[in-house]
């Protein structure tokens, strides 16, 4: 079964959280779908990766850059995996329809946004009921 983390995100928001998660993700030999629920999303956190610290660098791409399957992190709003990847990162509130396609899924909560707080409540029931390891991560003080 797939091991599935909630992030309640309440201090940082994806965008200042997400390369740190992508970066753990990488160092551990995984590759990585980046789930948005619209395409000028997926173009969006493409530019922020490329452009969000001067000294970083994540190997990433979108379908503008083609070749999804030589792409460590593949960002998009299809429910699809075409890098085989074993991570999955879930944003907006976007969902799979191929869970056990992955190792660990990302769920990424936007813990200012109440019905986002709601639809996360109802996925953790149904991911719990289908026998998922399903964990809760909030943010510190600190981040």
């Amino acid at each position: 079964m797939t091991d599935i983390r909630f992030y309640h995100l309440e201090r940082q928001s994806l965008d200042q959280l997400l390369p740190s998660l992508l970066s753990k993700a990488l160092s551990g030999g995984h590759k990585i779908v980046v789930r948005t629920d619209n395409e000028k999303d997926a173009e969006r956190l493409n530019t922020h990766l490329w452009t969000y610290g001067a000294e970083s660098f994540l190997p990433h791409g979108t379908k503008k850059d083609g070749k999804p399957e030589d792409q460590p992190i593949w960002i998009t709003d299809k429910d699809e995996n075409p890098n085989e990847a074993t991570v999955l990162i879930l944003t907006n509130g976007t969902s799979t329809g191929n869970m056990d396609s992955y190792t660990l899924c990302c769920e990424m909560l936007d813990g200012h946004d109440p019905t986002a707080v709601s639809n996360a409540r109802s996925k953790w029931k149904t991911y719990k009921d289908a026998g998922h390891d399903v964990t809760y991560w909030q943010q510190s003080h600190n981040g």
